[in-house]
């Protein structure tokens, strides 16, 4: 009678080349090729029928830069909708001399005005597949793009980001999602101003004003509006 052959061999491993780190890197490689100086990785997060940027990965990585932070409070909800409009490039130069931007004339990128706060760069909305939707957004006063080039990298991007979605890095979870207004009226308190003082000052109810301060409060998990500007100012959301 013959007996079953037991194998001794040990069964294959599954190797996953793709991770975090990965990606960083290809998208270092990618800022380096087009002379960006920064790039940051955003999500699209919905809550009921708003939309907001938060920061999954930057050039900081594996920590969040202060730049994606206020870039996050600075572009808002508005930056957010139109990002998940359209399947263009968003592009925006200080400068109409400057040598970064694509052809304007093309379909598949759009000129956007410059953003406040920002430098000279290009949002490459990406979606992950049946997942989530987000931007890469690449800064720098010395981008140098064309049309070639900038179909290339927004492919690229496409398939690091579905990388970076299906990984989920923990610290864009971590980072606290704070409007503009809310973060404006955090550094004039930081900067000594009363709620009477920044009302007057952003043209805002006293009620309005206060109502922000406690908003930021309590997604920074603080007791009091002093408290959430020394946190404010150890996660680095202002100088």
């Amino acid at each position: 009678m013959l007996k079953p052959v037991v194998s001794d061999a040990v069964e294959p491993r599954i190797i996953h080349l793709d991770t975090l780190p990965d990606a960083v890197r290809k998208l270092r490689r990618i800022a380096e090729e087009i002379r960006a100086s920064h790039f940051a990785t955003f999500l699209i997060v919905r809550r009921g029928g708003r939309r907001q940027l938060r920061p999954c990965l930057d050039a900081h990585y594996p920590g969040i830069s202060e730049r994606s932070k206020m870039m996050m409070a600075l572009l808002g909800e508005r930056f957010a909708k139109r990002i998940c409009g359209t399947a263009r490039p968003l592009w925006w130069s200080k400068s109409d001399d400057q040598p970064h931007a694509p052809d304007t004339n093309a379909a598949f990128a759009e000129r956007i005005e410059v953003p406040v706060g920002s430098q000279s760069g290009i949002a490459l909305p990406v979606s992950a597949e049946h997942g989530p939707e987000g931007t890469i957004i690449l800064t720098g006063e010395r981008i140098a793009l064309n049309a070639p080039v900038l179909c290339d990298i927004h492919a690229r991007c496409f398939a690091l980001f579905g990388v970076i979605a299906r990984l989920g890095p923990s610290a864009g979870d971590r980072t606290p999602v704070i409007s503009k207004r809310e973060l404006e009226c955090l550094m004039l308190t930081a900067n000594g101003l009363t709620s009477d003082e920044i009302a007057e000052k952003l043209g805002l109810s006293v009620h309005t004003a206060n109502q922000y301060l406690t908003n930021t409060s309590r997604k920074l998990n603080a007791v009091n509006r002093v408290h959430a500007v020394a946190k404010a100012m150890r996660l680095g959301m202002f100088d």
